[in-house]
Parts: structure tokens; C-alpha cells; sequence
């Protein structure tokens, strides 16, 4: 005798059982992010943009985040879990610190980091997953860096630049071109905000500057003094210029 109703509904009536085509639910997802190095520090860039298939669920996203005062994380992939990953880092950063008194080194806060990704792994065994960049500087002086991850929580210090989510390809190449050892950190903001414009040109999962809506990427930088957002009208001002070039 079967021993529950949902055994018997099977065996007896299986088309009266809900149907599941074995495809992976529609799920939000957050798409482009930058990070490139300059003279002082690193920039990183998010676009605002966030998909449900081939819709646009949001136009405000946030993907960017401070995760202690001198390291920031971007965030692509199924939103949910991406943007729940940013918040608990900064949490577990947080809270090391006031344990020890100290911050971890940027490699420490990097292995934590893969850690978190290697938790999500029977998720992202499913299809539902998302992958973090992470840059950061030690306080006090310019020794930046910026790290990239897959889905096993791997490692990767990147040299001087990167770009994670549907756009990378065409932002990768814009900061490849871009990129100077010596370059200021409005050079590297122009550089960063060109790349989203590139990849928004070919990615539809990306969205690129909007001045006639107000909508800019978030943008921080961080330097051996900290972590800072930049201010949407600098970001409106960058734009018109990088338009003026054009």
C-alpha cells in the first residue's frame, strides 16, 4: 500500500499531478559589472539594469557594494543570491573586525569570499547561481586588487582589470584598450563608464547611461584612504563629456 497521497496521486492519476518540464524557473538576474585599476586604486561599475529572460524586471538595480571601508564586491548572476552574498560578507567582515581589531588582509577577505560561492555550489549545480568580483586596497597604500571567482568559489587575481555577467565580453575589451599603469581616477572612471556604454551597444542584458531618465551605473573607488560612491551628477557630467567626444 502506498503510504502518501502524493505516491498514490502518481501511481493512480499522473495527470492530475502539477507538471515540471524540468527547465529552471524564470529568475531575476543582475548583469554588467567593471573593475579597473588605476595610479591609487580601483574603479568598479555596475549597470542598473536587471533581467527576467528576456524582460527587464528592474532598471535600479544596485550590484555594486562597499563591503568594508577599503574593499568593494560586485555582484552578477541570479540576483537573490547575489545581492543576499554582498550583504553577508560585508556582515562576516564586520564582524572579524570588531572581533580582532583589526581588518583581514585583502587575500584573507578574498578566501572568505570564495568560501560564500563554495556554500551556493548545490545551487549553482541547478542553474541558479552568481558570482561576485571583489577589489580592494590595504589601508594606507596602493597595493590594489581585484579578484574574480566561478561558481566552485575559485580564485583568480586579476592583473589590472575585469568584467563579470552578460556584457563582459564587449566591456572586457573597452578596459583592455583603456587601461594605463599611470592613470588618474577620472580617467579611470571615463574608462569604466565607456565600457558599460560598449557592452550596453551589444548585450541586451545591459544598460548603459540614460541621461533623459536620470539613470547612471553605480560607481565607487577605493583607495589606500577608503572607499567612496561616486555622486550621480559626477557620473551625469562624465557622461556628457565622454558624449562631447563623440
Amino acid at each position: 500500500m502506498e503510504s502518501s497521497f502524493v505516491a498514490h496521486l502518481q501511481l493512480q492519476h499522473p495527470e492530475l499531478m502539477p507538471r515540471h518540464t524540468g527547465e529552471r524557473p524564470e529568475l531575476v538576474e543582475a548583469t554588467t559589472i567593471t573593475a579597473l585599476s588605476f595610479a591609487d586604486g580601483v574603479v568598479m561599475a555596475g549597470d542598473r539594469r536587471a533581467t527576467v529572460g528576456n524582460r527587464i524586471a528592474s532598471s535600479h538595480m544596485e550590484k555594486v557594494f562597499a563591503a568594508d571601508s577599503h574593499s568593494l564586491i560586485g555582484v552578477a548572476g541570479v540576483a537573490g543570491i547575489a545581492v543576499e552574498m554582498a550583504r553577508l560578507f560585508a556582515v562576516e567582515l564586520e564582524h572579524y573586525e570588531k572581533l580582532e581589531g583589526t581588518q583581514l588582509s585583502l587575500l584573507g577577505k578574498a578566501n572568505r569570499l570564495a568560501a560564500l560561492i563554495r556554500n551556493q555550489l548545490p545551487q549553482a549545480l541547478q542553474g541558479i547561481s552568481a558570482v561576485p568580483v571583489f577589489a580592494g586596497v590595504t589601508p594606507d597604500t596602493s597595493d590594489a586588487k581585484i579578484f574574480t571567482y566561478d561558481i566552485t568559489g575559485g580564485r583568480f587575481e586579476e592583473r589590472h582589470w575585469c568584467s563579470i555577467g552578460s556584457g563582459s565580453p564587449y566591456a572586457s575589451t573597452t578596459l583592455k584598450r583603456l587601461w594605463r599603469a599611470d592613470a588618474t581616477q577620472d580617467e579611470a572612471l571615463d574608462a569604466s563608464i565607456q565600457a558599460l556604454i560598449d557592452a550596453a551597444d551589444a548585450d541586451a542584458g545591459t544598460a548603459g547611461p540614460d541621461p533623459r531618465r536620470e539613470l547612471y551605473p553605480t560607481v565607487y573607488v577605493v583607495t589606500g584612504d577608503g572607499v567612496r560612491k561616486i555622486e550621480e551628477t559626477m557620473i551625469a557630467q562624465r557622461v556628457a563629456g565622454l558624449e562631447g567626444e563623440h
